[in-house]
């Protein structure tokens, strides 16, 4: 009912990112691509259509009104709002006023012109002149009416005369009537306006008392009922696949602080802080001492790990943090715009996190041995689905990268590839993403990560398309990232999901596959976490389909087509056909203790490890990140803040510089003083959104360009930084930290 429109009900569901599908004649479902899935059933089709149709109106509606509402942002009325909207009210007033005496004025001179007119036209006077006379007297008229109009007066009707006659009782009848209207229309919808913004403020703050309340309600029940019930230990690997209705994780672990009781609004796993306490054991004590100072920690590790790959970091320690507090400003806002303290992060930064992608590169070592290119597509749709794995535990915000760092990862003696990634803009964000094998094989992206926190979950998006061209058959693909979407934020077990389909193209053959990432369902019967595909030739035939989730395996079923068969029909029997299976990819286990590492695999814990030779950019090299994985958070925050500072005032400095160039190019000042830039001049758009002021930064290892193949615009590797390396030659790398 309208009474209970100013509520929020339960079991709501957001329009603006609801999927409405019709599944038969009468049924069709709503869901948010979490765990919120509604089946509706209508009277008749006709019935069904209807409900359809309005709900994708009403749809359409909510999309626009979330865009209106991320530009406008989420403020609050104050009372500072309140009397600047009434000194407007009263300035407007005010200039009612000035118009109206104008408006006099306009009537009294008005008057004495037209009776100066008159007598003129009563005066015997040469014909010519009586001409003249009668012309100017119209003009005067037009004059008159014209002022009326510019100062939006209106006229009673009684008094309308042709512009001939002209009366000079118009004059004397005419008012600021329209001018008076508006102003009484102001005031009294300005005052709906403040109850109707006061009514919204009070809720919002009842909300989040109410959300406060009831996520510390679930806390304290948690921490009795583990009071009371001894649970099991969880490992580290893969877990049972039965239903969890908070989350439905295949293994779940818990390691909050029993003596901690400040609250905390995700005590089990969250996806982007993770930021509750793990209980400190003899081991959890990191081994660098607070007298010990970060470059000499920096190079005794660096002496400790030049022969072998470490295989462990401290512990992460116990600090606490009210989220709540922090999060709930952050409701449908960009997540990359606003800062957060290191509480939120894991010990790795962007940069390092999309280097992960190459975990499993074995798959693609693997597809360039591969002669026929529809097996190799399967070997790419395996490493594209293991790129996920890492994120199941993984709950942790990786740092941001500041604007110009760059990571490198040379496994070229032991895995045949190195990889270099550079953050190449910093609003938006985006990383260009570059690796190279022995074996065949060339991976190339540019990320920009948007996220969206909406209250009850929060939605990461990568934009970009990731290539991969095999030197042997010049085969290229291609294909984008699915939503990453993080549920139960404010209350409950946190869990992650992935969800939405991938389309990986073969530019070359035609050849493509379709990946669909099954968002998970309660109610639903499949695994969680499950992913299908399907190979398919440039006419549409499936010769494999591919299953599995995307945090355990991938299979391969090859379709057997018998006599009259078509696609659809030996696409069920496939998957009967064991003995065609072969597995194409498996997830390794985690380390040892990894719930107290962050969830990092294998290769997570030697990607923030010190190495020689590094740009000073490295990611390795910057200190809040280097202090927080030695379990200095205070002095990590502290650090942050500092290096934050001094990026923004980098990025003014710039746009100075930009601008002073810009006022010397129109006064006619040459250029060919200044020293040209490294590499060829960029002739493409800045990569600054409408509205914002270009910054001219251009990355050093990157640049960009249109691709030929998908005619979009990335930055593409141009070369260089080995080489710089090998000779040790880091003049042109920008100072950041």
């Amino acid at each position: 009912s309208k009474a209970e429109m100013g509520h929020t009900c339960r079991g709501t569901i957001n329009l603006a990112t609801a999927n409405i599908t019709v599944e038969d004649s009468c049924n069709f479902i709503i869901s948010n691509g979490g765990a919120q899935t509604y089946h509706l059933k209508a009277s008749s089709e006709v019935e069904r259509q209807r409900w359809v149709t309005a709900l994708e109106l009403a749809k359409a509606k909510a999309v626009k009104m979330l865009e209106e509402s991320d530009d406008s942002g989420d403020e609050s009325v104050s009372q500072t709002d309140k009397t600047e909207l009434q000194n407007t009210l009263r300035i407007l007033s005010s200039k009612v006023e000035d118009l109206s005496t104008c408006n006099d004025l306009i009537a009294k001179h008005g008057t004495a012109l037209q009776r100066s007119l008159s007598e003129l036209e009563a005066l015997r006077l040469p014909p010519d002149s009586t001409d003249k006379i009668k012309q100017v007297n119209e003009r005067a008229t037009l004059f008159r009416i014209t002022s009326n109009a510019m100062i939006n007066v209106s006229a009673h009707p009684e008094h309308s005369t042709s512009v001939g006659k002209a009366p000079t009782s118009m004059l004397s009848t005419v008012s600021p009537q329209a001018c008076r209207d508006f102003m009484l229309l102001a005031q009294t919808h300005g005052k709906k306006w403040q109850k109707s913004l006061q009514q919204e403020r009070d809720q919002r703050i009842r909300l989040e008392e109410t959300l406060e309340q009831l996520a510390k309600q679930h806390n304290h029940l948690e921490r009795a009922f583990r009071g009371a019930t001894v649970l099991p230990a969880s490992t580290s690997g893969s877990g049972g696949s039965g239903k969890d209705l908070c989350c439905p994780a295949k293994g779940d672990l818990s390691d909050e602080d029993d003596d901690n009781n400040e609250f905390f609004d995700a005590p089990e796993i969250f996806p982007m802080p993770d930021m509750m306490g793990h209980k400190r054991t003899g081991s959890n004590i990191s081994g660098t001492s607070s007298d010990i100072s970060l470059d000499e920690q920096y190079k005794h590790q660096v002496e400790d790990t030049k022969k072998e790959k470490r295989t462990r970091i401290p512990y992460k320690p116990n600090y606490s943090l009210n989220l709540w507090s922090i999060m709930k400003n952050c409701i449908g806002k960009e997540l990359s715009k606003i800062p957060m303290p290191v509480n939120f992060n894991e010990p790795l930064s962007m940069l390092q996190r999309l280097t992960e992608d190459l975990e499993y590169h074995e798959l693609l070592d693997r597809a360039a041995r591969c002669e026929s290119s529809l097996e190799q597509l399967c070997y790419v749709a395996a490493f594209t689905v293991s790129s996920y794995s890492t994120t199941v535990f993984r709950t942790s915000k990786p740092f941001n990268p500041l604007l110009g760092e760059t990571f490198e990862l040379d496994r070229l003696e032991e895995s045949g590839y190195r990889s270099l990634c550079e953050q190449v803009s910093h609003h938006p964000p985006a990383a260009a993403h570059h690796a190279d094998s022995k074996n065949g094989w060339t991976l190339r992206q540019e990320i920009k990560i948007t996220s969206k926190f909406r209250g009850k979950y929060l939605s990461i998006m990568p934009l970009g398309t990731i290539h991969c061209v095999f030197h042997s058959s010049g085969n290229h693909y291609t294909w984008k990232k699915v939503t990453t979407t993080v549920h139960n934020i404010i209350v409950g077990k946190l869990w992650i999901d992935q969800s939405g389909e991938i389309e990986i193209v073969n530019h070359k053959t035609g050849d493509k596959c379709i990946l669909k990432f099954v968002p998970y369902s309660y109610f639903s019967r499949d695994v969680a976490r499950k992913v299908t595909g399907e190979v398919m030739d440039p006419s549409g035939k499936v010769h494999f389909v591919l299953l599995g989730t995307w945090d355990e395996k991938m299979d391969c079923y090859k379709v057997q087509l018998g006599p009259g068969d078509n696609g659809a029909e030996a696409r069920p029997r496939a998957h009967e056909a064991e003995d065609s299976r072969v597995l194409l990819w498996k997830r390794n286990p985690l380390p040892k203790h990894a719930e107290n590492m962050y969830y990092f695999s294998e290769l997570a814990l030697t990607l923030n490890e010190p190495e020689e030779r590094v740009a000073p950019t490295d990611s390795r090299l910057r200190p809040d990140q280097r202090l927080m994985e030695s379990g200095r958070w205070d002095e990590a925050n502290v650090e942050k803040q500092r290096l934050e500072e001094k990026q923004r005032l980098s990025r003014k400095r710039r746009e100075a510089e930009a601008a002073r160039a810009t006022e010397d190019g129109k006064a006619g000042l040459s250029h060919r003083a200044v020293p040209p830039p490294r590499g060829p001049p960029p002739a493409l758009t800045p990569l600054c959104p409408p509205g914002t002021p270009y910054d001219p930064y251009k990355p050093l290892w990157f640049e960009r360009k249109k691709d030929p193949v998908t005619q979009e615009l990335a930055h593409v590797y141009k070369g260089g930084y080995w080489e710089s390396k090998e000779k040790q030659d880091w003049s042109l790398c920008p100072d950041i930290f």
